[in-house]
C-alpha cells in the first residue's frame, strides 16, 4: 500500500507543471503587481515569496531586505524617465521636463513617494536620471561644485512635492479640506495676522504644476548665483 502511495505521489509530481526559474526580474514583476493591487505595505519578502510559490530565503538571494525591494521597485518604475530623450527648449526647460517625469511617477504611487523621502535611492534607472540631470546642469554652465550639491536639492524638492500632493489628494475628503482652508484664510483676523489677510488670495493661488515649475526655477536660479564656500581652506594660502 505504501509503495502504491509513493508511486502515485511521484506521478503527481511528474504531472505538475514546472515552476519558472526564479529571477530578479520575476521577483520585481510580482512585487509591482502586488503594489498596484494591494499597496506598498503588502510588498514584503514573505508575501512575494508566497506569490511565487517559493520560500522567503529565495527572495533574500536577490534583495537585501524589504526596504531594498521597495527601492528597486521605484527604480523599475523609473525605467523611462532618464532614458527617453527630451528635445527642444532651453536646458532649464529640459531639466524641468525631466524632473516632472520623475514627479509624475511618484505622484502615481503616494506610498512610494513617502518611502523615497526617507530612503537612500539606488539602481541603474535612478542613476541614469541623476546623470541626465547633471548633464543638463553642466550644459547650463553651472560649476561642478554647485551642480553636485544642487542635484540633491532638486530631487529632494521634487520628491517632497510628489509625496505631499499625492498623499493629500488620495485622502478622503481632500476637496472639502481645500475648501475649508480657503474659508479659514478668508476669515483670518487682519489685526492679528495682517500679512496673511493681505496675501490670502496669493497664498492659495496657482495650480500644483505651476507652483512646482516656479519652485524649480527658484532652485535653478539660486544654484547659478549662490557659490559654495571653500571647505577648510589652507591658512597658508589665505590672503590677510
Amino acid at each position: 500500500m505504501a509503495d502504491k502511495d509513493t508511486l502515485r505521489e511521484r506521478q503527481r509530481r511528474r504531472e505538475r507543471p514546472k515552476k519558472a526559474p526564479l529571477t530578479r526580474q520575476g521577483i520585481l514583476n510580482a512585487a509591482l503587481t502586488t503594489l498596484r493591487e494591494e499597496g506598498l505595505n503588502k510588498v514584503t519578502m514573505r508575501r512575494i515569496a508566497t506569490a511565487l510559490d517559493t520560500g522567503p530565503a529565495s527572495i533574500y538571494v536577490y534583495f537585501r531586505d524589504t526596504e531594498d525591494l521597495h527601492v528597486q521597485i521605484l527604480d523599475a518604475l523609473l525605467g523611462h524617465v532618464g532614458t527617453s530623450p527630451i528635445t527642444g527648449g532651453t536646458w532649464q526647460e529640459q531639466i524641468k521636463a525631466l524632473l516632472t517625469r520623475y514627479r509624475d511617477v511618484l505622484f502615481e504611487y503616494p506610498e512610494i513617494a513617502r518611502m523615497a523621502l526617507s530612503t537612500r535611492l539606488s539602481g541603474p534607472n535612478y542613476l541614469t536620471l541623476v546623470d541626465a540631470a547633471l548633464a543638463l546642469l553642466q550644459e547650463g554652465g553651472l560649476p561642478d561644485r554647485e551642480a553636485a550639491w544642487g542635484i540633491d536639492q532638486l530631487l529632494l524638492f521634487t520628491t517632497a512635492v510628489a509625496a505631499e500632493q499625492s498623499t493629500r489628494q488620495a485622502m478622503p475628503g481632500a476637496a472639502e479640506e481645500e475648501l475649508a482652508l480657503a474659508f479659514e484664510v478668508a476669515a483670518v483676523d487682519a489685526g492679528q495676522y495682517p500679512q496673511i489677510a493681505r496675501l490670502g488670495n496669493e497664498l492659495l493661488s496657482g495650480t500644483g504644476p505651476d507652483r512646482f515649475a516656479w519652485g524649480l526655477d527658484v532652485l535653478l536660479s539660486g544654484m547659478r548665483n549662490t557659490h559654495r564656500q571653500v571647505e577648510n581652506p589652507d591658512p597658508s594660502t589665505t590672503t590677510p
